[in-house]
């Protein structure tokens, strides 16, 4: 009798510790238990530690409730002012309702994904390349609010979204290097001009100092051929003061001025006629008839002859006259 007892209680017992090694279940920190009876989800979570359930009839199905780090893969498109970009992203996320995350949706991890690759596309289609580049707290928040609405419902909640890098292609690459060497030289000549005007400034002001006192010309000088002369080199500084070279200037001679030309007078006017002496003249030089036949008239006889046949010639008592 105590024999049967003593099985019946080590029977007992091992049933016992069988029924509690697979009703018992332990959950970790960062996880939440749901459990499900006959498929039909159970009220309350059960929270981190020691968890019991009814074995064969209830699972435990565990939700990590820790932060998700989810890359998203490259997406390639094309900006709004025309240029293929490839963009690659990543999301954290963590599950807030593990009721919802595990009913609502089938895999809410590849939910996740596909949703952030699908706003990725569509940040990069509303945005210029200069946004992607320089503006990216703005579609970071963006891109967080496009993924996070749908995701509501899922039971998560999306923590941060990070655009991790923007590839190029290799042409557009180089036009922005030309475009960024062409502004930074600008800036250097605008400001090598500014230090110019400046110095040009600074300059005038040291003229005008030195102009009221001589002796600080002489001693501006007598630095400059001090720091040439610190340096090991062979080079000989001779100062030639100006004011020389405007004395020496001074007292050249003038230049000799050139002869004055002899004009010719002026002749008479036509109407007023040739003078007695002048009549002879080109009378005695006036050639015979027959030797002005086929020739040419002479050069010098140009003017008289002219003179002559305006008028008609005299008669010969008037041509005695003025011979008298």
């Amino acid at each position: 009798m105590v024999e049967e007892l003593l099985t019946a209680a080590i029977a007992a017992g091992v049933g016992v510790a069988v029924y509690m090694g697979a009703a018992a279940r332990v959950v970790k920190q960062y996880e939440r238990g749901l459990v499900f009876r006959f498929g039909r989800l159970r009220e309350g979570i059960r929270p981190p530690g020691f968890a019991m359930i009814v074995p064969v009839i209830d699972r435990l199905h565990k939700v990590n409730m820790q932060i998700v780090t989810l890359p998203v893969p490259a997406q390639e498109g094309i900006t709004r002012d025309n240029v293929t970009v490839r963009v690659d992203a990543v999301v954290y996320f963590k599950v807030v309702d593990p009721a919802n995350a595990i009913v609502a949706v089938e895999d809410y991890r590849f939910a996740v994904s596909q949703m952030a690759q699908t706003s990725l596309r569509s940040i990069i289609g509303k945005s210029d390349l200069d946004d992607l580049l320089s503006n990216r707290e703005m579609l970071n928040q963006g891109l967080e609010l496009m993924i996070d609405s749908p995701a509501v419902g899922w039971g998560v909640q999306i923590d941060r979204v990070e655009i991790k890098d923007v590839s190029l292609p290799e042409t557009m690459k180089r036009s922005m290097a030309r475009q960024a060497e062409a502004d930074r030289e600008r800036r250097a000549r605008v400001i090598n001009a500014d230090a110019e005007l400046q110095a040009s400034h600074k300059l005038a002001e040291a003229a005008g100092v030195m102009s009221e006192q001589p002796a600080a010309l002489q001693l501006r000088l007598l630095h400059t051929i001090v720091a040439v002369a610190a340096e090991k080199n062979s080079t000989l500084v001779l100062p030639f003061p100006v004011e020389l070279l405007r004395f020496l200037e001074r007292s050249a001679p003038p230049p000799a001025a050139a002869p004055a030309r002899e004009e010719p007078a002026p002749a008479g006017p036509a109407s007023e006629g040739p003078g007695p002496a002048e009549v002879d003249d080109a009378v005695e030089a006036t050639p015979a008839p027959d030797a002005l036949d086929g020739a040419p008239a002479p050069d010098a006889l140009d003017g008289s002859v002219d003179g002559l046949m305006l008028d008609a010639p005299p008669p010969e008592h008037e041509r005695d006259g003025l011979r008298e």
